[in-house]
């Protein structure tokens, strides 16, 4: 599609009128006009404020021209699974579980490695194949090849240890040493659970990415512990397979 199109189809499916787009993105009516009468496109500025109203990426308003992928892990970038900056704006350059809030959860590159192994074995990749492509690949990366610049000097990495600690001084029975956490965005683990009450609830909010990490349990059998925290809290729950029946076990503010 045009950018035209886009803006239209952005605009109306938000409920909203050529009035009331413009007064959320600073421009007079007529200039919206204009925008979906493909008279003009917007200027970088506006661009960037209709990323941030619609959340979807700069490269989608401008009708797609070219194919995004993540910056630190490859994967191919959809609107979906963009990360974003501290100001909620969609980053183009990154997916949600490499950078989240303006935040990089990534500083360890063979970390990464695990992680993606995990996910791309069984589609079309042996593990030897995936992790032979992923040290190929992820060097030629811009966030790989800017690294000193654009990390925090380990501070990230020392707040996921600070919480990796207080996990384990919880000495939940049955949870195993947590040792890593990775980065899970809350529509794939925001799980419902039972509360005492017969009342069923849920803790996450499904566009937020957490850390994380999933763990056989020491007692053996078909359930797995979960694990989940970040500023705010710490949750631990246990689960059957996909998620099934899970069960709160904790969940403290930190």
């Amino acid at each position: 599609m045009d950018t035209k199109d886009v803006i239209y189809e952005l605009r109306t499916k938000n409920g909203l009128t050529q009035d009331d787009l413009a007064e959320k993105v600073l421009v007079t009516r007529q200039a919206v006009s204009r925008w979906e009468n493909g008279e003009t496109v917007p200027n970088t500025e506006t661009l960037k404020l209709l990323s941030r109203l619609f959340r979807v990426s700069i490269n989608t308003l401008l009708g797609s021209p070219h194919e995004l992928i993540c910056q630190c892990c490859g994967m191919p970038l959809e609107d979906s699974i963009l990360g974003r900056d501290r100001d909620g704006t969609p980053n183009e350059d990154y997916c949600q579980w490499c950078y989240a809030d303006g935040t990089y959860t990534y500083s360890d590159m063979d970390t990464l490695i695990d992680v993606c192994v995990g996910n791309m074995v069984g589609e079309n990749f042996t593990e030897e194949q995936a992790r032979a492509y992923l040290k190929q690949t992820l060097p030629k990366l811009d966030y790989w090849k800017r690294y000193e610049e654009l990390s925090d000097g380990g501070q990230f990495e020392a707040f996921k240890q600070q919480l990796i600690n207080e996990i384990n001084e919880l000495h939940i029975e049955g949870l195993p040493r947590v040792d890593r956490l990775n980065a899970l965005v809350g529509s794939y683990v925001n799980l419902e659970y039972r509360l005492p009450g017969g009342m069923k609830a849920k803790f996450l909010d499904d566009g937020t990415t957490y850390l994380g990490n999933q763990l056989e349990s020491e007692f053996g059998g078909e359930r797995c512990f979960g694990v989940l925290a970040n500023m705010d809290f710490i949750l631990v729950c246990t689960y059957g397979e996909n998620g099934a029946d899970p069960e709160l076990v904790l969940y403290k503010k930190r």
